[in-house]
């Protein structure tokens, strides 16, 4: 008996996408073609943009596809911060807390192409306080390129205040980005209400393929692109277009909108029971993150005297798989810097663990953790001490 509880890493594709992306699979075409079966591809590839739109309440026009999160990451990131850099803006507000594909590119950004990167401060649930980003802001306003927060946290699971926070941006004439790979199909997405410019979305997070997401970008926001050739996606993404991944995509977006409400009642339930076992089988335990504003599917923990990584590999052998939510470097454990963030110390970021609930999730995952959490907390504490 195996549970698998690693949905925020990837979830597996739901049976509607699978049959949206194979009934492509085998057909021919290039959606940049201008023959019949160019336009049968670009038809595919327009109702998916429409598709899209419609579940996240955007326009079809503002649906840029790209090959996943990482790069309508980088696209934001890099691409607002040239435009406006020819305005004389430099510094880059990002959270603390942001996902490596937002870090990096800024900091990259910071190394060679003369930006300001500025990490706003998070509380202790890692969350971005509006006064926060209000006094980054006004430190030097006309000096911002761009704001980025994102939704909702890959490994603590925090849902930011975004609406509030992208109103200070925009009071402020400043674009902002969030990324939204984890909030896409467990909590309310409306792209449109949001007051954000630009959106990151990820296929394999919400039941689509690997290898391709969107960048929703607002009427009026034009980044710098990073990929140039042949001018496809509103001229800021060149690249032919994979119409099966996109179709996959489209209908898992769909889908996940859709049956959002039960399924999210659903990994609340087993999630809240998760953690009121994992209390009761290791009453130290400390959960992290926000304890109400947090997504369906999420519970993360340290675990007081553990690594991490021995806790992860124990559970791996016991048919439990989740994730540490820590970087490795040369076979060394890095300590989460979401929870250095948070204000853990090193010790507690090092032994912690993520476990996250999706739409194939049941109570006999939960049963599983359940039956040998205690035990294997109990071996990691002596292998510890020895």
């Amino acid at each position: 008996m195996s549970a698998y509880l690693d949905h925020a890493a990837t979830t597996p594709m739901l049976p509607e996408a699978i049959e949206a992306m194979t009934a492509q699979l085998g057909q021919v075409g290039n959606a940049s073609s201008l023959h019949a079966t160019g336009r049968r591809v670009r038809q595919v590839v327009e109702e998916s943009r429409e598709t899209i739109a419609a579940a996240l309440g955007a326009r079809p026009s503002e649906v840029v596809f790209t090959a996943g999160g990482t790069e309508a990451d980088n696209l934001a990131v890099k691409g607002l911060y040239w435009a406006r850099r020819a305005r004389g803006a430099s510094r880059i507000l990002i959270s603390s807390i942001e996902h490596h594909a937002m870090l990096d590119p800024a900091h990259w950004l910071s190394d060679r192409q003369g930006a300001t990167v500025e990490l706003l401060d998070v509380d202790e649930f890692g969350r971005v306080h509006p006064q926060t980003l209000r006094d980054a802001i006004e430190r030097d306003p006309d000096g911002v390129a761009l704001v980025s927060v994102m939704w909702a946290n890959n490994e603590v699971g925090t849902i930011q205040p975004i609406r509030v926070l992208a109103a200070i941006a925009r009071d402020h004439g400043i674009p902002f980005h969030t990324d939204a790979v984890q909030a896409v199909g467990q909590i309310p997405v409306v792209f449109s209400d949001s007051g954000v410019d630009a959106l990151t979305l990820s296929g394999h997070k919400v039941g689509g393929p690997m290898g391709v997401g969107a960048l929703l970008l607002a009427r009026g926001v034009d980044p710098v692109p990073v990929l140039h050739g042949g001018g496809q996606e509103r001229d800021v993404r060149s690249g032919t277009l994979d119409a099966p991944a996109v179709a996959g995509l489209a209908m898992a977006v769909q889908t996940a909108v859709a049956r959002r409400i039960e399924t999210s009642a659903r990994m609340i339930e087993l999630r809240d029971d998760l953690i009121r076992r994992v209390r009761q089988a290791v009453p130290d335990v400390i959960l992290n993150g926000d304890p109400v504003n947090r997504l369906p599917g999420n519970a993360h923990f340290s675990f007081p005297g553990c690594e991490g990584d021995a806790l992860l590999m124990l559970l791996d052998a016991k048919g439990v798989e989740c994730s540490t939510g820590s970087a490795c470097s040369a076979g060394v454990a890095q300590p989460s810097h979401v929870l250095l963030a948070m204000g853990a110390d090193a010790v507690r970021a090092r032994g912690s663990l993520r476990f996250s609930l999706g739409h194939t999730s049941t109570m006999a995952d939960v049963d599983r953790l359940a039956e040998v959490i205690g035990q294997v907390v109990e071996r990691a504490r002596r292998a510890g001490l020895s």
